[in-house]
């Protein structure tokens, strides 16, 4: 029955000690993440914003560009991720591993099946500098 007490508590600290490891972890990687940043990266911030790094020579901040010629400055601890960049449009793409036989097979043509296919309105932009969709 003297063993049990300290056993308890033994057996609830555990998990607690785990956890807080495993927190020293990410934020070690966080900061290293965040201090070897560089122009040209692609990052997301905490807030969500997603942008271009223009100036990463401060120690404690760096300028993001989120528009064309929108530069903004940011503490470096504000900074979530960095992505990676996405395949430009004009390279082509990895061949696609689905069975187009298969596919074709399973898939009925709206014409096949007896109903005719609803098309979606066209929707023109307006050219106001909002960029509201008219109908």
């Amino acid at each position: 029955m003297e063993l049990l007490f300290p056993l308890l508590i033994l057996l609830l600290f555990i998990p607690i000690f785990l956890s807080g490891r495993k927190q020293r972890r990410q934020m070690q990687e966080m900061q290293k993440m965040q201090a070897a940043l560089e122009a040209g990266d692609v990052i997301i911030t905490t807030s969500g914003l997603r942008g271009t790094i223009v100036d990463a020579s401060y120690e404690d901040t760096i300028d993001i560009e989120i528009a064309d010629g929108v530069v903004t400055t940011w503490v470096r601890g504000a900074v979530r991720e960095k992505v990676n960049p996405t395949v430009a449009e004009d390279e082509t793409p990895a061949e696609d591993t689905t069975d187009e036989g298969t596919a074709a097979a399973t898939e009925e043509k709206p014409e096949e099946q007896g109903t005719t296919s609803l098309e979606k309105p066209t929707v023109e932009k307006d050219e106001s500098t909002n960029g509201t969709a008219r109908s």
